[in-house]
């Protein structure tokens, strides 16, 4: 087999590719807006963060407990008869939230409205898989780079579109934009059914195998090894925000996480334009252990332009880690339960970092901001004993 092309558009030529990568990743600014979108309608509805919040944190809860069962109907019957049904509820809770009269009924809708979010990402990183495995394997680290990529730039122009549209008074607006663009690229994606992967097998055995590989040690590994990422993605948040406030600069808040913001995009667009011969487990563990390297640095910081050249350097380790966990995770589950996996790990990764949320913002009110950023080197230390341990299992497997 001649060796594969370096670099992104080799894969985006590559037929039905470049459609369905797009139009997934046009969605996907729809979801990334969605969260903060609710903060801004249900605030500027009732005057109360205390609901926005409970509606954000619904709309949060939902779609990570919901999603797996929903992206298992996905493997089962295929993407292109399980994804009209995604939008058609998703798109009637929406309209639900937008008529709705009560923050009760503000809630449950935005509850529903989360359940039946489709999970673009997952349906995108699945269609990579069927096309590349087969041929043309060595390729997709290349693909979950650009994968990588689109959710790193949708979290970046989402928030910002919401914040411009809710700040002019449009929170609205921003909410029907959000649902707009989830709907309009899962309807697209649902349409392209060249790429779908096909689905799984129906017979009862093979349900079972597909379910036991959900069971495995490297994929339990994986999950947690999602969730200990989740953990720094939460520690973040909030630790930034306390070092900016707690020094007197909270406008200095925004140019550090956009600066972390485009660090991670550079690193990213960097991994994927090359091939690497080191295995991926051991990348695994070099990744984590420059993350947790780094992230020593934050506590330490003494003013924001210290702060953001370690946030910077801690930044540029979290593209190449999710796209190696991303590869791992398709090597270690069988085809049938891929859609499936993907989830999970979104799911393991959005309870991390809820729950560092939660430790960081009392560290923050005990400690200070220095308090809150020890969480990050604490979940590095987590993510490389665990890479650890996974680079033994896979080994041992083999």
């Amino acid at each position: 087999m001649p060796r594969a092309a370096t670099g992104y558009g080799p894969l985006l030529r590559t037929p039905g590719a470049a459609a369905f990568f797009l139009t997934a990743a046009t969605g996907r600014i729809g979801i990334a807006m969605t969260g903060l979108g609710l903060v801004w309608l249900l605030h500027d509805r009732t005057g109360s963060y205390a609901t926005a919040g409970l509606a954000a944190g619904g709309f949060a809860l939902a779609e990570a407990l919901v999603g797996p069962q929903l992206a298992r109907l996905v493997d089962r019957f295929g993407q292109t008869r399980v994804l009209p049904c995604y939008l058609l509820a998703h798109g009637t809770a929406v309209v639900g939230l937008l008529v709705s009269t009560t923050p009760a009924a503000a809630i449950v809708a935005a509850t529903c409205a989360g359940a039946a979010v489709p999970q673009l990402g997952a349906l995108s990183g699945a269609r990579w898989a069927h096309l590349l495995r087969a041929e043309r394997g060595d390729e997709l680290p290349t693909a979950f780079s650009l994968e990588s990529l689109a959710n790193a730039t949708a979290f970046l122009v989402g928030p910002v579109l919401v914040t411009a549209l809710g700040a002019a008074g449009d929170a609205v607006l921003a909410s029907a934009i959000a649902a707009a663009l989830i709907l309009g690229g899962g309807a697209a994606l649902a349409a392209q059914r060249r790429t779908a992967p096909p689905p799984a097998r129906p017979s009862a055995d093979g349900a079972v195998r597909e379910r036991s590989s959900l069971l495995r040690p490297a994929f339990l590994l994986l999950a947690c090894l999602n969730l200990a990422i989740g953990l720094y993605f939460g520690t973040m948040g909030v630790a930034v925000t306390a070092f900016a406030v707690g020094h007197g600069i909270p406008a200095a808040a925004t140019p550090i996480i956009a600066a972390a913001s485009l660090s991670g995009l550079l690193a990213g667009w960097l991994y994927g334009l090359r091939r690497h011969p080191t295995p991926a487990p051991r990348q695994l563990v070099v990744a984590a252990t420059y993350l947790t390297a780094t992230a020593v640095l934050l506590p330490l910081a003494p003013s924001a332009v210290w702060l953001g050249a370690a946030v910077v350097l801690t930044e540029a380790a979290i593209p190449p880690t999710l796209v190696l966990l991303t590869v791992l995770t398709e090597r270690a589950v069988r085809p049938g339960a891929l859609t499936q996996a993907f989830t999970w790990n979104n799911s393991a990764s959005a309870a991390g970092s809820a729950l560092a949320a939660s430790l960081a913002g009392r560290a923050a009110d005990a400690w200070g901001p220095s308090g809150a950023f020890v969480q990050a080197p604490v979940a590095g230390v987590v993510l490389v004993l665990l890479a650890v341990v996974l680079a033994r299992v896979l080994v041992r497997g083999r």
